[in-house]
């Protein structure tokens, strides 16, 4: 069985990937996996004001605002689909979920909601294109 990991950050060019994806597993009974990826923070002065509970929390609640327009898009159009949040790198913790749970693709918008760098696909979907252990289709 086919397995899409489409990546989503709540941005609108993710939630056409969403749209895309959707369209894709529905066609080919593809099992879907939505992932969000956290950032992480490195050790330093912040680890002196917050907990590592308090970091986990805000990673979690983060993911979850993430995962929101996709999980009312896929929940509305009945798809069966997977939710996960991960913390690290962003292209390469979606090419690592990806090998890990043996996606065959990986699905993601052109554009997130990366500020001034995301306005070039020189940034994480560049990076995730020459990572990824499977194809990706990049959706616009």
């Amino acid at each position: 069985m086919s397995k899409l990991l489409v990546a989503v950050d709540g941005s609108e060019c993710s939630a056409r990937a969403v749209k895309w994806a959707m369209d894709a597993a529905r066609a080919c009974g593809a099992e879907l996996h939505a992932v969000t990826v956290q950032p992480t923070f490195a050790s330093g002065d912040i680890r002196r004001f917050v907990t590592a509970e308090m970091i986990e929390t805000y990673q979690r609640e983060e993911g979850e605002k993430a995962l929101a327009a996709a999980r009312r898009m896929l929940d509305e159009a009945g798809i069966q689909w997977h939710p996960h949040i991960v913390v690290g790198h962003v292209a390469e913790a979606l090419c690592e979920f990806a090998s890990r749970n043996a996606c065959t693709q990986i699905v993601m918008g052109t554009r997130g909601l990366g500020g001034v760098a995301g306005l070039i696909l020189g940034s994480v979907a560049s990076q995730v294109i020459h990572a990824s252990p499977v194809p990706v289709t990049l959706v616009k």
